[in-house]
């Protein structure tokens, strides 16, 4: 057994979630399934895997087949799952990258009126509108000045 396989008590809990092969059981389920994990540990290209794990394109295939069917995915639900219900799991540790959240953490809960929900997207939309066209809202509004609670930009001139 190579440093981080999985141990003869961990083994248990992963089995149950790795489908069999079509066309009866896959040989040596546990050794393709150290070897992604090894490969992932690793951060090693799959040519790289070493020969106690069998050939890397073997387990690049498993891998894909894996991957495609949501393997990995239930089956961290399941572990995830098992371990909250024992009181084992530690949920401070979950972190949710920016393409998930995009709003600042100081957002949460705040209220706004109708009129300023309005006025913020009616600003959206004309800020949309001129990039579309290529426009700045300095070059949009050369010239005049208008107020600034109005919506609109004041880029007239003077410092304010």
């Amino acid at each position: 057994m190579a440093r981080g396989d999985l141990t003869d008590e961990e083994w248990p809990l992963i089995e149950p979630y790795l489908p069999l092969g079509e066309r009866g059981p896959i040989p040596n389920l546990r050794q393709q399934f150290n070897a992604v994990m090894w490969r992932f540990r690793t951060g090693s290209p799959w040519r790289d895997l070493p020969a106690e794990y069998g050939p890397w394109s073997t387990v690049y295939d498993r891998f894909r087949s894996w991957a495609t069917a949501g393997v990995f995915e239930h089956m961290m639900q399941a572990v995830i799952a098992e371990a909250a219900a024992q009181g084992q799991a530690d949920l401070d540790l979950v972190s949710v990258d920016s393409t998930t959240m995009r709003a600042h953490h100081h957002a949460v809960g705040m209220a706004l009126d109708d009129e300023l929900i309005t006025a913020l997207e009616e600003a959206a939309k004309q800020e949309k509108g001129l990039r579309q066209r290529g426009k700045t809202p300095k070059t949009a509004t050369m010239g005049t000045r208008t107020k600034v609670n109005d919506g609109d930009y004041d880029c007239g001139g003077g410092s304010g």
